[in-house]
């Protein structure tokens, strides 16, 4: 749940709209799309099913990482010295007597070498570096993400306080479900789970758009009202946000 204090400035719906629309097109510049068309046409559909039934303004954000992890690729470095290292190691024991200066001058460059190389796959291959990401710190960055996009958009700024913010973190593979205060006794911490547990499935199997339908699809039986009043008016726009994150 936000609860932002010090927001009580309220913004007209149009504004909302309008910058968040800004925001997005200036997104589809600097970065080729997550999505394609067609998965951008069937999610905008579900967002506004949802919308519908459950009376939320959904925002869905995709990430493609949330921090720079400047740890990843010195892990990787020592766990390339530590392998070579190793394997020396062993050779020295199998075959003793082998080494001279020269030798010795070789094993310490491979060593070197190794790591460089075991660095350089975790800035280039994703699901190697993953390998040394932490879960909590994982966990922690999405979250930090997703709360500072929620109040860069301005998604708290609805006259209910009913906005929803779907994020996926592509590198992580993680999801973030961020509701604003209007839903803090509608949407439990439990409820919070199973829609994402919903969506972990197709997310680990790089089926981005796929996950976001499900989860969407689990947010609207878990808010879905049998009474609907009259209808609201779209506080927030629908366009799915893109981000390549830091």
């Amino acid at each position: 749940m936000v609860d932002i204090k010090g927001c009580s400035a309220y913004t007209s719906p149009q504004q909302n709209r309008y910058r968040l629309d800004s925001g997005l097109r200036r997104n589809d510049k600097l970065m080729k799309k997550i999505l394609n068309n067609q998965e951008r046409s069937r999610l905008d559909k579900r967002v506004a099913e949802a919308e519908k039934r459950t009376g939320a303004q959904i925002v869905v954000a995709v990430v493609q990482r949330s921090d720079s992890y400047l740890e990843l690729p010195w892990k990787a470095f020592a766990l390339g010295v530590s392998v070579a290292g190793l394997l020396v190691f062993i050779f020295d024991l199998l075959w003793p007597g082998w080494y001279s200066q020269t030798a010795v001058l070789i094993s310490a460059v491979t060593i070197l070498i190794m790591g460089i190389l075991s660095a350089l796959l975790s800035l280039y291959i994703p699901k190697f570096a993953r390998l040394f990401l932490a879960a909590h710190r994982a966990e922690a960055e999405v979250r930090q993400y997703a709360e500072s996009l929620f109040l860069s958009h301005e998604l708290f700024a609805t006259r209910r306080r009913t906005g929803i913010l779907l994020l996926v973190s592509l590198f992580e593979r993680r999801v973030i479900l961020l509701p604003d205060k209007g839903f803090s006794k509608r949407l439990s911490q439990k409820a919070m789970q199973k829609i994402i547990a919903q969506m972990t499935p197709s997310l680990a199997s790089g089926h981005f758009a796929r996950a976001l339908e499900n989860g969407l699809i689990k947010l609207t039986e878990t808010l879905a009202v049998k009474k609907r009043g009259k209808s609201r008016k779209n506080e927030l726009s629908d366009g799915i946000i893109e981000e390549k994150g830091v």
